[in-house]
């Protein structure tokens, strides 16, 4: 039985792990799979058709404990303990519940002090003691003696004193004074471990497409001293086609991984004559999995080709080894007003949001594929089974969007030609005229 330290408004963990508020759902994962051995029987639970709608859920069924993650951002937005049978819990070092202390009413007042009369909702039948970050529901079939309440004085019922002897049905830790208007925090100091992350990515484009990325990134700087001075540090980086390795590992540093390709699965729909001329070197991946980000070298030129930004949705083959990319697309859509003296051109840069739309929202805005789409089927080399089934490829404007068969974008592709040794970097804007 996992034996816990409750910190209001932050955490749930041990001296071993810690699960806390603002966590990226990827975090929490690798806390789980690292202690595969205690916690076990572990479900990934969201809405496979609309998974935007529902927050992602990491339920630990042996231990009684749900973790929701806020569906957008993959931060961990609420901790609740929904069988407090299976675990131990402790608060400033104090145990409130085990298995030789009973969780009641007197037992909560007792380990963390007075707070407002509970609020009872007659729907759940329960009632809720709020502190600030911790909430405890009390469920009416535990008391000795049912209350009996007149219809007419259900308002004067909603703040009332909690009879003795009630039990702890389920408990939430979250931020804030309320556990529905909740959201999750920012991540937090500990959850940085050296890595850095992307607070947002704007691709940089002009006329014809894409010209790179801008990155505005997040880490947990030390300032000169102590570790006390730690604080987290924002800064911007750009990347663009035709940059170097030098270039890429100067703005954004070492990858996390370096990967050769083997094989194209796309060479097929190229036009070039040479598609089925085996090359002597392959390109290569730097995998930004904190960032949601790989960028794809030339094995030639060592130069940037290819960009690719990923939502990692549930429900996709790749889902978990990276974290969200929350990138944006600027467009560029010409209106033309015609009179009987002239004409002018409005031109508008409206921006796009793929990890927020589904792809027939996308269309809407860019127009539709001249092509059909390109059926991209993943497998490991150890098991040919893809459980999440193919997904779909579609170019446009120099972007191939990957679409899951829920209709949400799994990843974007961004391609263009490299620089030549003549021109210079484009501006680091978020559209370029």
């Amino acid at each position: 039985m996992l034996d816990l330290e409750v910190v209001p408004e932050r955490s749930l963990g041990n001296e071993q792990w810690e699960f806390s508020l603002g966590m990226p759902l990827a975090q929490a994962i690798s806390i789980l799979q690292k202690h595969c051995r205690i916690i076990k029987n572990v479900q990934v639970l969201y809405s496979e058709q609309t998974p935007l709608s529902h927050d992602l859920i990491l339920s630990l069924t042996q231990d009684g404990i749900k973790l929701l993650f806020d569906a957008t951002n993959q931060r961990l937005k609420v901790i609740e303990v929904y069988d407090l049978s299976k675990v131990k819990l402790k608060y400033c070092g104090v145990h409130f519940n085990s298995q030789a202390i009973v969780p009641t009413i007197e037992q909560i007042d007792q380990s963390f002090g007075a707070t407002h009369p509970g609020v009872y909702n007659a729907a759940e039948q329960l009632f809720h003691l709020n502190f600030r970050g911790l909430s405890f529901s009390f469920q009416l079939d535990s008391w000795n003696e049912a209350p009996k309440y007149e219809p007419n004085c259900a308002m004067l019922l909603s703040f009332l004193q909690i009879p003795h002897g009630a039990m702890v049905k389920r408990m939430h830790i979250y931020t804030g004074n309320n556990l529905q208007e909740t959201r999750a925090p920012v991540m937090p100091l500990a959850c940085f471990l050296g890595n850095i992350y992307a607070e947002c990515v704007d691709v940089v484009r002009d006329w014809a497409g894409p010209l790179g990325l801008k990155l505005r990134l997040l880490t947990a700087g030390c300032g000169p001293g102590v570790m006390a001075d730690a604080k987290v540090r924002s800064l911007e980086r750009s990347i663009f086609f035709g940059d170097s390795c030098q270039d890429v590992l100067g703005a954004l540093g070492s990858p996390h991984k370096v990967f050769y390709k083997s094989e194209d699965k796309m060479k097929i729909h190229s036009p070039s004559p040479h598609k089925q001329v085996p090359s002597k070197c392959n390109d290569y991946f730097f995998n930004y999995f904190t960032l949601g980000v790989d960028i794809l070298f030339d094995s030639t030129t060592h130069l940037v080709k290819k960009f690719v930004l990923h939502t990692n949705f549930p429900g996709h083959y790749n889902f978990n080894i990276y974290h969200r990319c929350d990138f944006k697309i600027p467009l560029v859509i010409k209106k033309v007003f015609y009179s009987a003296l002239f004409y002018s051109v409005l031109i508008l840069y409206p921006v796009l949001c793929p990890v927020l739309l589904q792809w027939d929202q996308i269309q809407e805005v860019l127009g539709h594929p001249m092509e059909k789409p390109v059926v991209l089927h993943r497998s490991s080399s150890a098991n040919n089974t893809n459980p999440f089934g193919s997904t779909f490829c579609f170019g446009l404007q120099r972007m191939i969007f990957e679409v899951m068969q829920n209709n949400h974008i799994a990843s974007v592709t961004l391609y263009g030609a490299p620089r030549t040794s003549g021109q210079g970097r484009p501006q680091s804007s978020s559209s370029s005229h």
